[in-house]
């Protein structure tokens, strides 16, 4: 699971599977048409503002896209965004765009070919878009050891990937680093694959499976207990779809493991963010100001925020909403959950999948009876 540092032998492994990785999108991979499955293809329906930013990028950019959903989160204007595992450059070169010429974007990719075409096309872009100077920046290297390129600590407001993390040798140490590079409040955002089940070892070992992103696809309950202890309490899951990989050869090969593309939002909010969903009073009422978002806002899968209507949420969502780059889209009903005195506690929040464990409390009803 890269749970710690890799040593010794698992570091001689960690580089051997990124020799791989690298000559598969670095020699093997020249277009997106080249992928033996689906594994590493985007099939949400994009917003209108995101196609309207594909089409600005520039196509031998576009052609050399791998990806397996959509990482582009709201509110971004202004804001300073890693990509981790940026390839040809597509998803840069679309942020670029909507965080405008007083934002920036840095992309890390560990592939030659892959950052040659990005790099090719800076200029170009940033005279397509506008702007007096390039936002755009790529940088070589391993996106585990994100120090090692000269990227500092809470220097980003947002981190994104693009179906890569599964690609990592270790996974663990990708998380840990994006904790560490964003800001207090800060957000990472990403597509990726996740299996059903552990993938076993001969799977893992498999070059094109692993090429294919199946190969080193985390089991996903495995993933949460890595987010966490990497210091991103409750995890968010926005969106998910099932991959159907489209080959019969390597389905057959699978045996059975189901595979899903999904779309986590992950915040860095420490000594904010509970291990539950705990319910103090509180609520929020969506202003309908997020540029193309007017009738509602969706957080992640659960949360569908109506412009306009009261909307109860627990001590960790007002967090993520009040404590974040969406303060200003909201106003808020209660107190501050961490406020001393100020705030009574209710319990768990109701509907959060976790409920009063005492099996005495069902059978004498909600609450207890007056005399």
């Amino acid at each position: 699971l890269g749970l710690g540092p890799l040593r010794g032998g698992q570091a001689a492994a960690a580089g051997g599977v990124r020799d791989e990785v690298k000559e598969y999108y670095g020699k093997v991979l020249q277009k997106s048409a080249d992928l033996q499955t689906n594994a590493c293809c985007t099939a949400v329906e994009l917003p209108q503002e995101v196609k309207a930013a594909i089409g600005k990028v520039h196509p031998e950019v576009v052609s050399k896209y791998f990806g397996c959903g959509l990482c582009v989160p709201e509110a971004l204007s202004g804001l300073s965004v890693l990509d981790l595992g940026c390839g040809s450059g597509r998803d840069c070169y679309v942020l670029a765009q909507l965080v405008g010429e007083s934002g920036s974007v840095v992309g890390v990719d560990m592939t030659d070919e892959q950052l040659s075409t990005a790099r090719q096309h800076v200029a170009w872009h940033a005279d397509a878009f506008g702007y007096a100077r390039p936002n755009t920046d790529f940088k070589q290297g391993y996106i585990e050891d994100l120090k090692g390129i000269g990227l500092g600590d809470e220097t980003f407001d947002v981190v994104v990937s693009n179906c890569v993390v599964n690609l990592s040798p270790d996974k663990a140490a990708v998380l840990r680093e994006a904790f560490r590079v964003l800001k207090a409040g800060g957000e990472m955002y990403f597509s990726d694959v996740y299996a059903d089940r552990r993938v076993p070892p001969h799977l893992r070992d498999d070059p094109l499976l692993y090429g294919e992103c199946l190969g080193g696809a985390l089991y996903w309950n495995d993933f949460l207990a890595l987010a966490k202890a990497a210091g991103f309490a409750d995890p968010r899951l926005v969106e998910d779809a099932p991959i159907t990989v489209a080959n019969p050869a390597l389905e057959e090969k699978l045996c059975g493991i189901r595979f899903y593309s999904a779309t986590y939002r992950l915040f860095k909010l420490p000594g904010r963010l509970e291990a539950d969903c705990e319910d103090y009073g509180q609520a929020v009422v969506y202003k309908g100001t997020l540029p193309g978002r007017a009738a509602a806002f969706d957080l992640d899968s659960h949360h569908h925020i109506e412009a306009g209507k009261v909307f109860p949420v627990c001590g960790n969502t007002y967090h993520m909403l009040a404590s974040t780059r969406f303060r200003q889209h909201f106003e808020y009903v209660g107190a501050h959950p961490h406020e001393a005195g100020k705030s009574a506690h209710f319990g768990i929040f109701d509907g959060c999948g976790k409920s009063l464990p005492f099996a005495s409390a069902s059978a004498a009803g909600a609450g207890g009876q007056c005399c």
